[in-house]
């Protein structure tokens, strides 16, 4: 079992800034990488941003936040981050942490999700 554990989402101004943490933590040996992910009312869930966790692994962006939104992580503490810029108000969503354990057929954890809510 995985756990991931999320902290940073709040309410912004259009315009300011937020960055989400993603901390994992229990069976991660075979942790391949880790995204996140929202979903806004009415809406279905979309991918947000993905990074692998080797190194020299590519990330990924839906194309709504490229420029503006940045993954990063830590190794060391096994953490992901998104720092999210520029923040519209099309951007308010739940946001959840995932993880994918293992390299074929991996198993897919999510986190609790954090709200970020952006006001014009």
């Amino acid at each position: 079992q995985v756990q991931l554990v999320e902290s940073g989402g709040g309410s912004v101004q259009a315009g300011g800034s937020l960055r989400l943490s993603c901390a994992a933590s229990g069976s991660i040996l075979r942790l391949v990488a880790m995204g996140w992910y929202r979903q806004a009312p009415g809406k279905q869930r979309e991918l947000v941003a993905r990074i692998g966790i080797i190194i020299g692994s590519n990330t990924n962006y839906a194309d709504s936040v490229k420029g503006r939104f940045t993954i990063s992580r830590d190794n060391a503490k096994n953490t992901v981050y998104l720092q999210m810029n520029s923040l519209k108000p099309e951007d308010t969503a739940v946001y959840s942490c995932n993880a994918e354990v293992g390299y074929r057929n991996p198993d897919i954890y999510w986190g609790q999700g954090t709200q970020v809510t952006v006001s014009s």
